[in-house]
């Protein structure tokens, strides 16, 4: 089996839907014993780098508001989730996208706000 290079490794996780890398991650956990959120989490700032906010943010869904039906449109749109599952993150919150440019963020929260729709980007 060839080796993939970081770029192609990363081309590959952008064609992944979410399901799909939390099942990558389990699989990691499972296979090497380590996180890999957690050593993301414990690598540390280089000295002298000026902290401007975060360069990356979750949109999380708090609030689906009236208009569900077209905030579950746009859930699937975003994530590639199933009915159900958007179905699920419209009717209970939570995170709708993980580590999102801030532009991006901003983006999908003027889309979700449009349809009626309470977004925080933490």
């Amino acid at each position: 089996m060839a080796k993939l290079t970081r770029d192609e490794f990363i081309s590959a996780l952008k064609e992944m839907t979410i399901l799909e890398v939390k099942d990558l991650v389990d699989a990691m956990k499972e296979e090497f014993g380590v996180d890999p959120s957690a050593v993301a989490v414990a690598a540390a700032p280089q000295a002298g780098a000026v902290e401007e906010g975060p360069s990356t943010v979750n949109v999380t869904l708090t609030s689906a508001g009236a208009n569900k039906i077209a905030v579950i449109k746009i859930v699937r749109d975003v994530t590639g989730l199933g009915l159900k599952e958007a179905k699920a993150i419209a009717d209970n919150g939570g995170v709708v996208k993980e580590n999102v440019n801030t532009d991006e963020a901003n983006e999908l929260k003027a889309k979700f706000e449009e349809a009626g729709a309470t977004i925080e980007l933490k």
